[in-house]
């Protein structure tokens, strides 16, 4: 497949193509993804459903380009990326890929609005538009009075959706959140939830979310999970 046939507006942001992952434990080769293929379009959310152990956590790593498959290819944006040397895998991690997970891994001696600012200037964004930005998502996602709170200071539901606020804080095309609920109670979760898919919608970022939980998985755009080594559509 070449780069024309997939940079089209209609194309996915996230195309995982034929994507193998193989792992070799004690002389033996586990082949964890065989030959799997999944995209995803902008403003959609996909959740990946599926039981531990099947390669979930794995197909996750691979489409954030924390690990390099063993064959097949991954496009972001258009743009294959398993040749690509480290240096520039870490550039698009950093700028057209969000992370969320279960811990929400803010830095407790900063401020709900710093842990937002850190990321951008990072990248070498002014400090005032930073703030200014972070400020707009942060209220954007419920949070305007917690602006100067350490972590210690929210409950569970507020630093998830800093941790949130910190994963799109750079415009990123793809977000990836590996469940981003886990450790959240059923009514928290709840609105954590739909603040995320809202987000989604608004931004218009492709998402892959990873939950057990099918009740939320239900509302998400589309259901997928992996048999055998391939993703497969669920109804």
């Amino acid at each position: 497949m070449t780069d024309s046939a997939i940079q089209k507006p209609a194309d996915p942001v996230l195309f995982l193509w034929k994507v193998e992952r193989r792992f070799v434990d004690a002389e033996q080769t586990l082949n964890i993804i065989k030959g799997a293929d999944l995209a995803v379009w902008p403003g959609q959310s996909v959740a990946l459903v599926a039981p531990s152990g099947t390669g979930k956590s794995t197909l996750l790593q691979l489409a954030g380009l924390l690990e390099r498959p063993d064959a097949g290819e991954i496009y972001i944006s258009g743009h294959p990326t398993m040749a690509l040397p480290d240096k520039e895998r870490t550039a698009i991690r950093r700028n057209e890929l969000g992370f969320v997970y279960q811990a929400h891994h803010l830095l407790p001696e900063f401020t709900a609005l710093e842990n937002v600012m850190l990321p951008q200037m990072i990248t070498g964004l002014d400090k005032d538009e930073a703030r200014t930005r972070s400020v707009d998502l942060l209220r954007y996602l419920g949070l305007g009075e917690r602006l100067t709170h350490r972590p210690a200071e929210l409950s569970g539901g507020e630093q998830q959706r800093v941790a949130i606020a910190r994963a799109v804080a750079n415009r990123p095309r793809v977000l990836l959140a590996d469940e981003p609920t886990g450790n959240l109670d059923p009514e928290t979760s709840n609105r954590v939830f739909e603040t995320l898919l809202s987000l989604v919608k608004v931004t218009g970022l492709a998402a892959l979310i990873a939950t057990h939980n099918l009740d939320l998985a239900a509302r998400m755009d589309r259901r997928v999970t992996i048999r055998d080594g391939l993703v497969v559509e669920l109804n």
